[in-house]
């Protein structure tokens, strides 16, 4: 018989809740930094982040 062990993982230990409210807050904190670069009426970040958004094709103009 041959049996296989797996490594240990600390985030296979942390409980689904835990996991799921990390999931979300990840979530929530990309598409406000999506929102945020994208749609940003401000001088200073739109010439902040314009290269940024040429380069990834964000639709802005």
């Amino acid at each position: 018989m041959i049996t296989r062990t797996l490594p240990s993982s600390s985030a296979a230990s942390l409980p689904i809740s835990q996991r799921l409210l990390i999931a979300a807050g990840s979530v929530l904190l990309g598409a406000t930094l999506i929102y945020f670069a994208g749609f940003s009426h401000m001088e200073l970040v739109h010439n902040a982040a314009h290269d940024t958004r040429h380069s990834a094709a964000f639709p802005y103009h």
